[in-house]
């Protein structure tokens, strides 16, 4: 038996490949120390620029991500056949982007909010660190050991 085969081989991603995952998803969790606890919120999100776009409303998610706050994005995914996984973490800090320009370049790499409602503030989040890795989904068998069959 090849015992290789029996580990998932897990591969370390280069930076370009890191934005290319990025890239073939829209869905990611932003996490930010609010005082003394942390927040994890799930937001949709568009790569562009080197950076990455949200977009929220008034309220707990702009109120602590104000004044460059440091956050951790992450997202995940998987390949079509769901037998190489992947995910991505990237460091940063995020800021309220006011500037016209960079809001249309916002409305230009199709960053529409998935909730509705007042969802009319663009945060901006430049990465200070990214990195990210990709591995071979383990077989269901070699998940658990092998069970005895019960005697009914």
């Amino acid at each position: 038996m090849n015992s290789a085969a029996a580990e998932p081989e897990i591969k370390e991603l280069g930076v370009h490949d890191c934005w290319r995952y990025l890239r073939s998803t829209s869905l990611c969790r932003i996490a930010f120390s609010d005082g003394e606890s942390v927040e994890n919120y799930p937001v949709n999100f568009v790569a562009t620029n080197g950076t990455l776009l949200i977009r929220t409303g008034e309220g707990t998610k702009l109120a602590a991500l104000s004044e460059r706050k440091t956050v951790a994005v992450e997202a995940d995914g998987m390949n079509q056949y769901g037998t190489i996984a992947w995910s991505v973490i990237l460091k940063g800090h995020a800021v309220v982007v006011t500037d016209a320009e960079e809001t249309q370049d916002a409305m230009d790499a199709g960053l529409s909010p998935w909730q509705p409602g007042q969802k009319n503030v663009l945060i901006r989040i430049t990465p200070g660190e990214i990195s990210g890795r990709r591995f071979v989904i383990a077989a269901p068998t070699h998940w658990w050991p092998p069970r005895e069959p019960s005697a009914d």
